[in-house]
């Protein structure tokens, strides 16, 4: 039984949770250990003590706090960075003025530079610099004065705190470009042991029966001839292999997944911010008889404007059929432009005579019009079909990348059924 590829899950941010797990424990212990040691220099040190009895609970009391992103909440950064806060004030109350003068610790110690480093992995260099502003103002009250060494303490927090909230967000984005390769490497070895599958099965009775049937001929042929048409296209399906764009794990202390994580679908799919890959709607038109040209990266649109975008290609389609003959091919070639989509299909057909769109616009029948044009015109597109007698027809449709596709929507069915039937031209 062949081997299926597995969801993986990694997070490069763990290692500095559990850091921060373990840091928070020792700078207690240094922070009780260091009162123990200059106990004599407190005027009141029964402050202290029931400072540092609040500080042991909650520090041991929270570790599991500290595990991961999601257990690490908001509220919970801004009562464990309150009681640095709290500490740092309350230390003018518990040590004599010398010591202050003397530029002696406060209270919390370096147990402070925890609750700001939390913040820094949390949310990165911007909650890190949030946090350390109140940090640094309350350590000028404590001292009264900006001395030397109580504003290089400061800076050192505030600049090892942002560095290290930076240092996160550069990881958590590297981290979802390795997922994302990933994710292609895991989808692109499903697609070659499909490939090997279906040729060793499917693809080659199909095939057979195409041969067979333009052996036997009549109504065989007829069938011969689908097949054949059903062979390229899931030749084209197979080897083409797109990829999914990629989604980002609503759980960040998840890390990334190396795989898709399905959204709400509203009235336009994934969401008016969010986007689809153009090739995803227009790779099912490929066939015997149409050919589809594509870039190799995605074609970002946004959602409704990429389904009217395919549903005009597909009334093209359907107008080369019903005017070229059954017999007649037709090229798709998709261009992404930087401020731009352009889309043109092309035909071998007869071609359309001068002056017949016009005509047939005016008896009623509306399919370039409105499945066309229309639809383009909606988006903030245009349509533009040139057609020589006898040399087929090109219909070039172009549509700006911010379109949303709005207006689109009141032809909601159309839009979700690209292959739906067009009105004559």
């Amino acid at each position: 039984m062949p081997k299926r590829e597995r969801v993986v899950r990694m997070s490069v941010e763990q290692p500095l949770w559990r850091a921060l797990t373990a840091y928070r424990v020792l700078t207690m212990l240094y922070a009780v250990g260091l009162f123990v040691t200059v106990y004599d220099r407190y005027d009141r040190p029964a402050v202290a003590i029931a400072f540092y009895a609040v500080l042991c609970v909650w520090t041991l009391a929270t570790l599991p706090r500290v595990q991961n992103a999601a257990a690490c909440t908001k509220r919970f950064l801004a009562v464990d960075l309150a009681i640095a806060l709290t500490g740092i004030v309350l230390t003018p109350l518990a040590v004599s003025e010398q010591h202050i003068d003397d530029g002696g610790p406060t209270l919390p110690s370096i147990w402070t530079a925890g609750s700001v480093l939390a913040y820094a992995i949390k949310g990165g260099w911007r909650w890190a610099a949030f946090a350390s502003t109140p940090v640094a103002a309350a350590n000028l009250i404590e001292r009264g004065s900006p001395a030397r060494d109580t504003v290089h303490n400061v800076i050192l927090v505030w600049v090892a705190s942002i560095a290290i909230g930076y240092v996160v967000e550069v990881a958590r984005a590297s981290e979802r470009t390795l997922a994302r390769a990933l994710e292609i490497e895991a989808a692109t070895r499903e697609r070659e042991r499909l490939a090997r599958d279906i040729h060793d099965s499917v693809l080659q009775v199909l095939a057979m029966v195409q041969r067979r049937g333009a052996v036997i001929g009549g109504e065989a042929a007829e069938l011969g001839r689908m097949a054949g048409e059903q062979e390229v296209a899931l030749r084209t399906l197979v080897s083409g292999g797109l990829l999914p764009a990629p989604r980002v794990s609503a759980d960040a202390a998840a890390g990334a997944l190396v795989t898709a994580v399905d959204e709400p679908d509203g009235p336009d799919g994934p969401g008016e911010n969010g986007t689809v890959d153009l090739r995803s709607l227009l790779a099912p038109y490929a066939g015997a008889r149409v050919s589809l040209a594509e870039p190799g990266a995605p074609v970002s649109l946004a959602p409704a404007a990429a389904r009217e975008l395919a549903a005009a290609v597909g009334a093209a389609l359907d107008n080369v059929r019903r005017h070229a003959g059954e017999h007649a091919r037709a090229w798709i070639l998709v261009e992404d432009e930087p401020g731009e989509v352009v889309v043109t299909v092309r035909d071998d057909g007869p071609g359309i005579p001068e002056g017949r769109l016009a005509q047939a616009e005016g008896e009623g029948r509306l399919g370039v019009a409105l499945s066309i044009r229309g639809r383009l015109r909606d988006l903030g597109g245009s349509a533009e079909v040139i057609s020589v007698p006898g040399q087929g027809t090109e219909v070039e449709l172009t549509v700006p990348k911010h379109a949303k596709g709005a207006k689109g929507a009141k032809d909601a069915k159309d839009a979700k059924d690209p292959r739906g039937k067009a009105e004559q031209r």
